[in-house]
């Protein structure tokens, strides 16, 4: 077995202090090996298994200790044991990029070995300060006045016992706490204690290679200042993205515009959707990267700006009925329903090739037409000797596409057979004809007029430009 034993360096300022760095770098470290423990603010790794994946144990330390890390490291060890790692990490320097010259193990001070702390001084009276002292010494009589505890450590960091570590795994759901260090009263002053909480989320994210499509920040006041003890800020992404710095320049719009009516001791930040994350294949050519923010971070920092209302994207519908195919709705609830549709259909990819090539192999005079422009309302046409008019006769050219529906969820029903027809003062127009048992255009009685009674009634609905 090989064991690696890291110390993260804690950032500067007592907030990034409280953000706990030691569980984040637990979790970045799972991306090597899955047997990952903690022991106080120091994070294990027994690697034996992984060595081979890496290419070897050099290769292997050089991605774990490179530069560009998401947490900078104190001090690092690596060892046959997790205690003899443990105990060569308190005596080695602060280089963590430079090889370390391994200690003996038999000169290791006892102050390294946690389970012979509490008994120190009475080991420096019977002469022993390192590990080789103690273990020279009769195992009865240690057993006798220290305790096995003790004994089965040593036996542990020599080796010769099995090291037992609950192993550290990936929460389901990432749910993180913040503590600041004093009250902070305004609301724009708390996106400097949420970068260190993003910070994890998006090594959390990394891990379950996944990505967020909502989360909440929390804050929770003093109860003494205000009768609301917290307050919450909903973030919602149009497609799942592991970009801390987009979810920051986010939040710092929203929280622009948060007054805190009480001063706040405690951040909280929590997952609320999240969505497999899509692989984005590079280009080989140097040009080819897009400077500045894409369409979604646009419209997602224009909503945070002016409001979710005042941004509008036009929505897609799944109704068959021309005047109900689409509908505005709020940019990032539609970004949101968008992703999450070609998330779910991925499945359905294969199939849905197989519909279009079955739909674009059909003859063009066979093929639906969708006109240019669709008017918002109906408009009913006079009838002449059976044939509608709209500035003169009209020619039908192609037709009749059947139209049923609107009979699911209580809507109105439609009954229409649509045509293409020509006008010589208008040009193409898309028409349909209402077909008997319905009384109007949009199913309510009384819309429209004909010249004969009882006779199917027509409608402009569309222009070919």
């Amino acid at each position: 077995m090989h064991w690696i034993a890291l110390r993260p360096e804690a950032p500067a300022g007592a907030v990034a202090e409280l953000s706990d760095p030691a569980r984040a770098l637990g979790w970045w470290a799972l991306r090597y090996t899955p047997r990952v423990a903690r022991v106080g603010s120091v994070v294990l790794l027994e690697v034996s298994g992984s060595v081979r994946l890496w290419g070897g144990l050099p290769a292997l330390l050089a991605q774990v200790l490179k530069p560009n890390s998401p947490l900078a490291l104190d001090k690092y060890a690596q060892a046959a044991t997790s205690l003899i790692a443990l105990a060569e990490l308190e005596v080695a320097p602060s280089s963590p990029l430079q090889a370390q010259a391994a200690w003996p193990v038999d000169a290791l001070p006892l102050s390294t070995l946690a389970a012979a702390q509490p008994h120190l001084p009475t080991l420096a009276r019977l002469g022993c300060a390192t590990w080789g002292q103690l273990r020279a010494l009769p195992r009865a009589g240690v057993a006798r006045r220290f305790g096995a505890l003790l004994l089965d450590a040593l036996d542990q960091a020599y080796g010769q016992r099995p090291e037992v570590y609950p192993w550290l795994t990936l929460p389901v759901v990432f749910d993180a706490s913040l503590e600041l260090p004093s009250a902070v009263q305004s609301a724009s002053a708390l996106l400097f204690a949420a970068r260190r909480l993003l910070a994890q989320l998006r090594v959390w994210l990394q891990l379950r290679q996944q990505g967020v499509l909502g989360l909440e920040l929390i804050w929770y006041m003093d109860e003494r200042r205000h009768t609301d003890h917290q307050g919450a800020l909903p973030l919602r992404s149009g497609e799942p993205t592991q970009d801390s710095g987009q979810l920051q320049r986010l939040l710092a719009e929203h929280l622009a515009r948060v007054t805190l009516p009480a001063p706040v001791h405690t951040l909280r930040l929590r997952t609320l959707a999240l969505a497999a994350l899509a692989g984005s294949s590079a280009s080989l050519l140097s040009d080819a990267t897009r400077a500045g923010d894409g369409l979604t971070q646009t419209l997602e920092r224009l909503s945070a700006r002016l409001g979710a209302g005042r941004v509008l994207r036009l929505q897609p519908r799944l109704d068959h009925r021309p005047e109900q195919m689409q509908c505005w709705s709020e940019s990032t609830t539609s970004l949101i329903a968008s992703s999450a549709l070609s998330t779910g259909a991925r499945g359905q990819k294969s199939l849905e090739n197989k519909t279009l090539h079955k739909h674009t192999t059909r003859p063009l005079w066979a093929q639906p037409q969708s006109p240019t422009w669709l008017l918002a309302e109906p408009l009913a046409l006079d009838l002449r000797h059976d044939q509608p008019q709209y500035h003169g006769a009209l020619t039908l050219l192609a037709g009749p596409q059947r139209l049923e529906a609107g009979w699911w969820g209580g809507g109105a029903l439609v009954l229409r057979d649509y045509f293409v027809a020509r006008s010589a003062h208008a040009g193409l127009l898309w028409i349909y004809r209402q077909r008997l048992g319905q009384t109007s255009a949009t199913g309510d009685a009384g819309a429209g007029t004909a010249t004969n009674a009882g006779a199917a009634r027509w409608y402009l609905h569309g222009l070919f430009a």
